[in-house]
C-alpha cells in the first residue's frame, strides 16, 4: 500500500466525521492504518512489477547459460 491510498483513505474518513465530536478519530484512524500497513511488510505495484521484471531477465540469462553449458559439454564429450 502506498502513501496516497493512505491519504484517500484518511480523506474519506475524514469527510465522514467532519463536524462531530469524532474530531480526533481521523487522525486515530490514520495512524492506526499507517501502523497496520507497516507491520503488514507490504510492497508498492511499482515495486512488484520491477522485481518480476527482474525475475524474468534473470530466467532469461539461467536459460542462456544452461544453453551454453549444454554446447560445452556436448562438444567435451
Amino acid at each position: 500500500m502506498n502513501s496516497a491510498f493512505i491519504d484517500d483513505i484518511a480523506r474519506r474518513l475524514s469527510d465522514l466525521v467532519a463536524h462531530t465530536p469524532m474530531a480526533d478519530f481521523e487522525k486515530n484512524a490514520r495512524a492506526l492504518l499507517t501502523s497496520l500497513f507497516a507491520k503488514a511488510n507490504l510492497v508498492t505495484r511499482e515495486e512488484f512489477d520491477a522485481q518480476v521484471n527482474v525475475l524474468a531477465r534473470t530466467r532469461e540469462k539461467l536459460a542462456e547459460l544452461e544453453s551454453k553449458l549444454a554446447e560445452l559439454e556436448s562438444r567435451k564429450g
